[in-house]
């Protein structure tokens, strides 16, 4: 099992050992990451389509993804809204980042985009699979193994070339400890819903580390535990970040760390704008460096508890 986890990890270490200087290359990479990620959703929908009584695994999916993303959402509002009450954020609304979506549909179009990206996987596979059989299935399994080794890779660089410096990871207290709080809070959350989802406990907590990654989790669960457990995970990192876009304009003028560490891994990039504009620029800094944090321990994580 631990030899499968250092497989899966080796591609990410390998891209977080190299610099990348140039802004065109680097341009590249991040185009190679979303290629990757619609890629390997694509798949993981071809894989859903290839279970059998698919509407009701389906039905089971939903309904586990929702139970997951209670429980998790539940522990989560608990943890960062006592940590709240304890940092002093300072808020002060100013103008949103220059060209960024701020409205909520313009926010969520990306991610909604995502879902369609599956359902069009579940479509192909239904269509494909009187002409090629279980073949196809078994092909976009093991393309979707390979593809994952290059997304990891590409993930990895992207870390190490973020700009963003350990030393000022480690000075920012209330990033760390907002990272912290939900991390944790998370993990306890998985660890209750196993029982509920009839997974071991290992799994349970596996399908909470996501922390919002919705485009990571759901690949690497998926690759590990299974197309239905992939698409588990996929869902509620999914809803997570939806919830955050409603939740941020409400709270984050009284619970600013709730705000800021609800949408988990997202607060670094694609809730962020929403952040910054009913934040104000102060907020920003805590949402990146929570965000990276987040970032960098959730594929790790993920890959060592499916492995035990």
């Amino acid at each position: 099992m631990l030899s499968g986890l250092l497989i899966v990890l080796l591609p990410l270490i390998l891209g977080y050992l190299i610099r990348v200087r140039h802004d065109g290359l680097m341009a590249l990479i991040n185009r190679g990451v979303n290629a990757s990620i619609y890629v390997i959703l694509l798949l993981m929908g071809i894989g859903l389509a290839g279970l059998e009584d698919l509407g009701g695994q389906l039905t089971r999916l939903g309904a586990q993804a929702l139970t997951l993303l209670a429980v998790t959402s539940a522990c989560n509002l608990a943890a960062l809204g006592w940590l709240s009450r304890r940092l002093r954020l300072a808020v002060d609304p100013t103008r949103a980042v220059a060209d960024a979506p701020t409205s909520k549909l313009a926010a969520m179009a990306g991610s909604l985009a995502l879902v369609g990206v599956v359902l069009a996987g579940v479509a192909l596979g239904l269509l494909g699979r009187d002409a090629l059989g279980e073949g196809l299935f078994a092909g976009a399994e093991r393309l979707s193994e390979w593809v994952l080794y290059v997304l990891l890779a590409l993930i990895g660089c992207q870390l190490r070339n973020s700009g963003m410096p350990l030393r000022q990871i480690l000075l920012n207290r209330f990033g760390l400890a907002i990272a912290a709080a939900l991390a944790a809070s998370s993990l306890v959350g998985g660890l209750l819903a196993a029982p509920l989802l009839d997974l071991r406990w290992n799994e349970g907590l596996a399908m909470a580390a996501g922390f919002g990654w919705y485009s990571l989790s759901g690949i690497l669960i998926g690759d590990a535990l299974g197309p239905l457990l992939g698409g588990v995970a996929f869902f509620n990192d999914l809803g997570r970040e939806l919830l955050a876009f409603v939740l941020i304009p409400l709270v984050i003028h009284r619970r600013a760390a709730l705000a800021i560490g609800y949408g988990g891994a997202t607060s670094m990039d694609f809730t962020l704008p929403v952040i910054q504009q009913h934040g104000g620029v102060s907020c920003v800094p805590v949402a990146v460096v929570s965000g990276f944090i987040l970032s960098l321990l959730s594929p790790p994580l993920i890959l060592f508890l499916v492995s035990l």
